[in-house]
């Protein structure tokens, strides 16, 4: 066998293996630091620092940042919320990836996980005039931001499958750019909006990250024994 052949094949079982460490080690950290966040809204000592990373968001009243906020936000919204997680899973389905097609339909579980602790806190939104609150169609208690979570879920997983499956990068690159980006700023959206407490969105990027970790371990376990080639597009 060749030496550098031989490198690689011994090399690749220990770079998985210290990647699913590193991943095991983030999704217990992240969940670690949620449970701290959990304590501190269930008590209410994170109340003070809410408002006052609120308000100082807030005061950036400027037009573009308004109709920014509003557009990231939008898709989170129903009826679009509830339409966008079977279509994207039908997507891959009919371009013949039906284990693509199962995890992008697994990412929605983001949205049990997001009613498990909202029936479990029942943690009142903000409310005006405290600060500023935009209309919208609301529902639930605010911990923790279903928006959030349903953006790592579903984006999140969509963005990995793009950047593992699609080719030529001049079509996945922005694609994937877009998925992220929709992603970071969905969280500072929902406070800008006055729909969400601050730590209502950051213990949402804890636990759907974790969740999304979860999900691409197990994609790739899956994937490992798959033997199609599952990509599409030119190199």
């Amino acid at each position: 066998m060749d030496r550098g052949l031989a490198a690689d094949v011994i090399a690749s079982p220990l770079v998985d293996r210290a990647r699913a460490r590193l991943g095991l080690a983030y999704v217990l950290s992240a969940l670690g630091v949620f449970a701290v966040l959990f304590a501190l809204v269930r008590t209410n000592r994170s109340a003070a620092a809410d408002l006052a990373i609120t308000l100082r968001l807030q005061r950036r009243r400027w037009p573009w940042l308004e109709r920014l906020m509003w557009l990231v936000s939008w898709p989170g919204f129903p009826p679009q919320s509830r339409l966008l997680p079977p279509l994207l899973a039908l997507l891959w389905w009919r371009l013949g990836l039906r284990l693509e097609a199962s995890m992008q339909l697994l990412a929605w579980g983001t949205s049990g996980i997001s009613g498990f602790f909202k029936l479990l806190m029942r943690r009142k939104r903000p409310a005006a005039p405290e600060v500023r609150v935009v209309v919208a169609r609301l529902g639930g208690s605010s911990f923790p931001s279903g928006h959030v979570l349903n953006y790592i879920g579903t984006f999140g997983v969509l963005a990995y499958l793009v950047q593992t499956l699609v080719r030529p990068a001049a079509l996945r690159r922005p694609i994937v750019a877009s998925l992220v980006a929709a992603i970071i700023l969905v969280g500072p959206s929902r406070i800008y909006e006055g729909h969400h407490w601050p730590t209502d969105v950051l213990a949402s990027y804890l636990l759907g990250t974790s969740y999304l970790a979860g999900i691409i371990a197990l994609y790739q376990r899956l994937k490992a024994t798959d033997a199609s080639p599952g990509r599409f597009g030119s190199a």
